[in-house]
């Protein structure tokens, strides 16, 4: 089963969308914040990044153009998971490299169903 990596600064989301994927047969890993994230990346190959926007020491935008610039994420899929709706920055997120956008709270079936078809 697929290995997912799930960024946020909020010890309870990042327990809620664990949860979530665990129940459906994922494997998890937690970060944070964008910074461990990238850590964890560059030592680890995840099949996805599902991640917050608004963090402290590496905002989810800036974590998509940093794991965009190594070889092995290139092409790996790339959710933001967050509050934010603007239209500006759905689109600043999608010029970094997201994959997707799905806005918090999230339905646990539609994260999983998205999940499912960027994972192909």
């Amino acid at each position: 089963m697929a290995t997912i990596l799930t960024v946020d600064d909020s010890a309870s989301m990042r327990q809620m969308v664990a949860f979530t994927l665990k129940g459906a047969g994922y494997e998890v890993a937690e970060a944070a914040d964008g910074q461990e994230a990238l850590q964890l990346c560059q030592g680890r190959r995840f099949n996805l990044v599902l991640t917050d926007v608004n963090m402290p020491r590496m905002d989810g935008i800036s974590l998509i153009r940093a794991l965009r610039a190594l070889p092995t994420y290139r092409f790996t899929p790339i959710l933001m998971l967050t509050t934010e709706s603007a239209a500006d920055k759905k689109a600043e997120g999608k010029a970094a490299g997201a994959t997707g956008w799905i806005v918090k709270p999230f339905n646990p079936d539609q994260l999983l169903a998205t999940i499912k078809k960027v994972l192909g």
